[in-house]
């Protein structure tokens, strides 16, 4: 039986909810949510018995032509106009296969600049940042605002030090602004907690601090800022001469958000909805209790929004959102089938058994410990969907173990 991912009604936007682990404390302040879902069904709204949903194959529109080229010569894309008044900055990743963020630059009515995303905290990041308002032709004494898409510290990191040096206020959404101590400054809860998921998921004992350590170093990396402004759903962003509104787009991160410009018809969609590989969706310390429900609503918020083109945080520039926003539901639904068939030929698995029998996109042996800790944590992102719809039963804790129910 195939899987028809049908999103939800989302006139109400996704429901606040608290994180795990220890944020759940330090979240005082987010109404919590069931973790089945709300108004009595499984978020994400997942119609998995459906067998009539047909989905087209999508060939991204790229419009980022010399961004694209530069990806597949593995070298930075140059600092580019992408419309007047907007830029385009690649801001070099240390030692990370996506390689860069960029960095976009609108220039504001009667001067100035407001940035969306900063980049890593590295002196090589805050080079490239300052060398391209450079040739933007401005620099970072003119930076007014720094619009943090989420707390990822390729988005996050240099944002706290844009707002020493020019003033700049820091605008980030509420669900991720309050992760932020117990991420970056007292992280001894935050490490007990990432234990948890591991264990849980039956990694075995011997690869457990490895993976549960793997994003420690990145703590140095982010100069620790809490923001000026809280992003909400919905509302206009006070910036001259832009019309931008936030749209909060929770699962890559639970305050996750893309911006939108209805006269420009643009979208600026973080990590949100990339051209050419699928965002990060896990199960772990500081996450929504179903962050792939989360997203696949968030997907169907801004499919039809009416944009001509789309500004990721990765890779190049393209057009067709709808079409993408199809084909990566359709690559969560692949997913899915793929992990029941798991389940089923192999009962009583846990989480890290079904990962290793999926099929990545590099051999196992070859992903580096940061990365198998992303693996598994997406696997448990896909099996709490499958438990919420009652495909897959999980069984016990540490490790938890999951059979097909058959539905």
């Amino acid at each position: 039986m195939g899987f028809a991912l049908q999103p939800a009604s989302v006139a109400d936007p996704c429901t606040r909810g608290v994180v795990w682990g220890q944020s759940r404390q330090r979240a005082a302040r987010v109404q919590g949510f069931p973790v089945g879902g709300r108004r009595g069904r499984p978020s994400g709204s997942v119609d998995l018995h459906r067998r009539d949903a047909v989905y087209r194959a999508c060939v991204v529109i790229v419009t980022g032509t010399v961004q694209k080229q530069a990806w597949e010569d593995k070298v930075l894309p140059p600092v580019e106009q992408v419309r007047p008044g907007l830029w385009s900055i690649p801001v070099p990743i240390p030692d990370n296969p996506l390689r860069y963020v960029l960095v976009y630059a609108l220039e504001l009515g009667g001067g100035g600049v407001a940035l969306v995303d900063a980049g890593w905290d590295t002196d090589e990041a805050w080079a490239a940042l300052t060398s391209g308002l450079a040739t933007a032709g401005g620099s970072i004494a003119d930076v007014e605002a720094v619009l943090v898409t989420h707390i990822h510290p390729d988005h996050y990191g240099l944002a706290g030090r844009v707002r020493e040096a020019s003033g700049a206020w820091i605008g980030l959404h509420p669900d991720d602004a309050v992760m932020l101590e117990s991420r970056y400054a007292d992280t001894d809860a935050l490490l007990h907690d990432m234990f948890h998921f591991p264990a849980d998921s039956g990694v075995p004992e011997d690869k457990l601090p490895d993976l549960a350590f793997a994003s420690m170093v990145l703590k140095s990396m982010v100069t620790m800022a809490q923001p000026d402004v809280l992003f909400e759903d919905q509302t206009a962003i006070d910036l001259r001469g832009w019309d931008l509104r936030t749209i909060w787009t929770p699962g890559h991160s639970p305050g996750h958000v893309c911006f939108y410009s209805d006269d420009r018809r643009l979208l600026l969609s973080g990590d949100h909805i990339l051209p050419r590989i699928t965002p990060n969706i896990s199960v772990h310390a500081q996450q929504c209790p179903n962050p792939l429900g989360d997203y696949l609503e968030s997907l169907a918020k801004v499919r039809d929004l009416a944009t001509d083109e789309v500004l990721p945080a990765h890779e190049y520039r393209f057009a067709d959102l709808a079409g993408r926003v199809d084909e990566i539901t359709a690559h969560h639904a692949e997913r899915l089938e793929e992990i029941l068939a798991v389940v089923a030929d192999h009962p009583g698995s846990n989480a890290w058994e079904i990962t290793l029998r999926l099929h990545w996109s590099r051999p196992w042996d070859e992903i580096e410990p940061f990365m198998q800790r992303q693996a598994n944590g997406e696997t448990l992102a896909h099996c709490v969907l499958l438990e919420l719809h009652g495909r897959v039963q999980r069984v016990g804790d540490s490790p938890a173990q999951y059979f097909a129910t058959g539905k």
